[in-house]
C-alpha cells in the first residue's frame, strides 16, 4: 500500500439491469481482493439508483459497472447523472463488457473512465484503479 493512503481502495462492483450473467463481475470482484482492495459486490439485478445509494453508503473510491445486456448507453448516463446530483466528483465510475468502442468514446467524454471489453489483463485493471484512485482522492 502507497503511503498516501489511510485505508486500502473501496471498489463496488455490481450488475445494473436485467443482465443475468455475473461470472466476469465475480472474477473482478476477487482480483481486486487479491490486489488489496476491498470490494463490495452488489449482486444481481440492481437499478443505477441502488448502485450509487450503496456507493455512498461504502464511502467507495470507485465503481465498477459489468454490463453484457446491451444496455450500457442508458445505464452509464443515468449512473453519471446520479453521482454528479450527489457531488460523487472524486469517485471514479468504470466497468467493462459487451461495450462498442465508438459507445466507450462517447461515454469517455460524458464523464466515465476506461471502460475494460472481455479478454482485457486483469493487472490492467487493477493498476487502472489504483493510479486513479491515487491520482484523484484525498484520503
Amino acid at each position: 500500500m502507497s503511503n498516501k493512503r489511510s485505508r486500502p481502495i473501496r471498489v463496488l462492483v455490481a450488475k445494473v439491469g436485467l443482465d443475468g450473467h455475473d461470472r466476469g463481475a465475480k472474477i473482478i470482484a476477487s482480483v481486486l481482493r487479491d490486489a488489496g482492495m476491498e470490494v463490495i459486490y452488489t449482486g444481481l439485478r440492481q437499478t443505477p439508483q441502488m448502485v450509487v445509494n450503496a456507493a455512498l453508503q461504502e464511502d467507495v473510491d470507485a465503481i465498477g459497472i459489468s454490463i453484457l445486456s446491451g444496455a450500457h448507453m442508458t445505464v452509464f448516463p443515468k449512473v453519471i447523472q446520479l453521482m454528479k446530483d450527489n457531488n460523487m466528483d472524486d469517485v471514479l465510475l468504470t466497468g467493462g463488457g459487451i461495450i462498442p468502442e465508438q459507445d466507450a468514446e462517447v461515454l469517455n467524454e460524458m464523464g466515465v473512465g476506461t471502460l475494460f471489453p472481455p479478454g482485457t489483463p486483469t493487472d490492467t485493471i487493477t493498476d487502472y484503479i489504483t493510479n486513479w484512485v491515487e491520482t484523484n482522492r484525498d484520503f
